[in-house]
């Protein structure tokens, strides 16, 4: 896969990461994409086989090959490593934590609270969002805030997700009202402990950063019951995508 693949790879699959990608700088670009791509594809992995035993071999794959090129052996011809490589090179090797944090979905079980869910989405949004603010020049002293940002952007994709997840068996046990909003009391803590610490983030890291569009306004109205993420969560329409990612674009402003 070119860098020219992967670009269009993002914008069908992830439209949100697609349009932050954009927002970046122009020597940040090349990176991110084929971040976002490799995270594509291992958050795909477990569910190419029905069998846990075979999706934890495709995630083992995939962080074997990472591996490899952490430790300078550049990857055989491949769709997604051969453009990862040649934007980070021997840095390919730091994101082998991708692969890691999706080990539990491969047993397609749900996860037992709310405590569960946000190490989930620590292991699985937390390595993504720091590998993408490492790479846009965020240093490690602010790596708390970034932190904080993809547990609270985490957690409203996973409650977005919710319905699906909860058809698919890998949600929560029931359908808890009182778990939803202890969710979404999480996501918002984490959002404004984020928000807090904004001045430690160069704006360079902004497109890294960016939570996804109609965040805030999610966590709103499941807070106060007025969604419920059990049956149907509310959709994003063009114009709020196009409205969100302009925003990033103008200000800067990655934060709620």
């Amino acid at each position: 896969m070119t860098l020219e693949a992967c670009t269009e790879t993002l914008r069908e699959h992830d439209p949100d990461r697609f349009g932050a990608v954009l927002a970046a700088q122009p020597r940040d670009r090349a990176g991110l994409l084929t971040l976002y791509a490799l995270n594509l594809e291992v958050a795909r992995a477990p569910f190419q086989s029905n069998e846990p035993g075979l999706a934890e071999i495709r995630l083992q794959w995939w962080i074997d090959r990472l591996d490899e090129m952490g430790r300078g052996t550049p990857p055989p011809l491949h769709d997604v490593l051969t453009p990862l490589w040649d934007a980070w090179g021997q840095g390919a090797g730091t994101l082998a934590a991708l692969p890691e944090g999706r080990r539990g979905d491969c047993d397609r079980q749900p996860l037992t609270d709310p405590d569960a869910v946000a190490a989930y989405v620590d292991a699985t949004a937390g390595p993504l969002m720091k590998a993408a603010a490492r790479h846009c020049g965020t240093p490690e002293g602010a790596m708390e805030v970034v932190a904080n940002q993809a547990r609270g952007a985490g957690l409203a994709a996973w409650l977005r997700a919710l319905p699906k997840l909860q058809a698919m068996g890998m949600g929560l046990p029931m359908a808890d009202p009182a778990a939803a909003r202890a969710l979404a009391a999480m996501a918002r803590d984490a959002l404004r402990l984020a928000a807090r610490g904004r001045r430690r983030i160069d704006p360079r890291a902004a497109a890294a950063l960016y939570p996804g569009p109609r965040v805030s306004r999610l966590l709103s109205e499941i807070a106060s019951g007025s969604v419920d993420p059990f049956d149907e969560t509310p959709g994003i329409s063009p114009f709020q995508r196009r409205a969100s990612l302009a925003r990033l674009g103008l200000t800067g402003r990655w934060w709620r």
